[in-house]
């Protein structure tokens, strides 16, 4: 055994599937089960991928540890062996990477796997791209089935290795594995009261508008209840008020989530390509049009003239009718992800209202009441005055909405996408999203 202490980074994905297990799980875990032969020796990394990733599982998750040990060899089997027992190997999407980067190699590979990592969360990469990153770097590293973890394992890494990102905190709980896959008990009112004593600091615990608990999640994977916030004390505080079933254990990961780092700039919607996300800038052209099933629908035209659909589908809920508010002439930023052509609005900032105006029957010149429609095609005529005019009038209408930035409610968020909550103070919301 050697007397040296030697620092590692574990990155591992891709372990669960949609009916069941979780990769933030087995990183709890292993962090506990480790301590007996490795120091834990930063907050373990949770980071949210490429949302838009149509073989993603659930939340698109990648995890990390960073280790001190003795017996790097050691640590390496143990995770390897507990990577290959506790994946959900036999569902076909789920592929599992594990990447082990030793402190002699952290200089080295931090610049490659940091624009690696930021990549992962905005762009499209490759099963190839990401092995053959892996080889380039001479990194430790074991794949199951067709390895598709790597990419997000790799991730993760580099998320570890490079501090200068935006970042937030998660509190993870955890049921007792006799439980999994049963209906879940959190006690509702302690979470509305989890919330009220921590936010600002903590975030999308509970929905107030639309009077909803978020952080229980209905699938049958280990976890309990999750508390976001900007800390690690104001999670841990928030998760305190909770009240509940039994947890088995619990983590508090360092994560990219609420932070928008999905996003990219688009000059013009001839940049935009499916699978990615943006920040978007243009003129509404057409009225909102709900849809079956409840969506919410109108065209943007940008400075070119080129159109692309903006959506805020059902589950954005009172969002939608902020949306429905617009009319053609209005500026708009909106933000969000990109499928077969559409804008799936996560925010939206007004920045230009354009006047609407209502059509009114004309006045009579002489008495000054509003005349009446004489027939089809033959204009207007007051019945006191027999007065009569062929033109309308028109009034501008005072809009129910003002400039300014909203979001999708809480329950609608999607984990990337950053509370308005955490903007300067030059995008303050028009009202409060609570």
């Amino acid at each position: 055994m050697s007397n040296e202490h030697t620092k590692m980074v574990i990155g591992i994905d891709d372990t669960d599937s949609r009916e069941g297990m979780c990769t933030t799980y087995l990183c709890a875990l292993l962090r506990d089960e480790l301590s007996s032969f490795a120091k834990a020796v930063s907050d373990p990394m949770l980071v949210r991928l490429n949302p838009t990733i149509p073989y993603k599982t659930r939340g698109n998750a990648s995890v990390a540890l960073l280790v001190e040990c003795r017996e790097p060899e050691k640590v390496m089997e143990h995770v390897t062996r507990r990577v290959a027992t506790m994946s959900c190997l036999d569902n076909e999407n789920t592929n599992p990477g594990v990447v082990f980067i030793t402190d002699e190699q952290f200089g080295t590979v931090r610049p490659d796997l940091s624009e690696f990592f930021r990549r992962a969360v905005r762009d499209v990469i490759t099963i190839d791209e990401a092995k053959e990153m892996a080889l380039k770097l001479c990194l430790r590293f074991q794949v199951f089935k067709n390895g598709r973890g790597l990419i997000g394992a790799l991730s993760a890494c580099g998320a570890m290795l490079d501090p200068e990102w935006d970042h937030t905190y998660e509190y993870l709980a955890y049921r007792v594995k006799d439980s999994w896959g049963t209906p879940r008990s959190v006690d509702d009112d302690s979470l509305f009261k989890a919330d009220r004593q921590t936010y600002p600091d903590t975030w999308d615990t509970v929905d107030l508008f639309n009077d909803m608990v978020v952080c229980v999640p209905h699938s049958a994977d280990p976890v309990l209840y999750g508390i976001r916030g900007k800390d690690r004390s104001s999670v841990e505080k928030a998760a305190s008020f909770v009240r509940c079933e039994p947890v088995e254990r619990a983590c508090t990961f360092r994560t990219n989530q609420g932070t928008d780092m999905h996003l990219l700039p688009a000059g013009g919607i001839s940049e935009i390509t499916g699978m990615h996300s943006y920040i978007l800038e243009g003129q509404v052209c057409s009225m909102p049009a709900t849809i079956r099933g409840g969506h919410t629908i109108f065209s943007l035209q940008d400075a070119e003239g080129q159109k692309i659909d903006c959506a805020a589908f059902e589950p954005t809920k009172n969002f939608r009718e902020l949306v429905r508010q617009l009319i053609p002439g209005d500026r708009v930023i909106v933000y969000g992800s990109v499928t077969e052509r559409t804008v799936n609005i996560e925010k939206i900032k007004i920045i230009g209202l354009a006047s609407k105006y209502e059509v009114l029957n004309p006045l009579c010149p002489c008495c000054g009441k509003r005349m009446k429609s004489a027939g089809s095609g033959q204009g207007y005529r007051c019945r006191k005055c027999n007065t009569k005019s062929m033109t309308t009038q028109s009034k501008e209408v005072k809009r129910a909405v003002l400039p300014g930035f909203y979001e999708v409610p809480p329950c609608a968020r999607r984990h990337l996408a950053k509370q308005l909550l955490r903007f300067g103070k030059e995008d303050v919301p028009v009202f409060p999203s609570r």
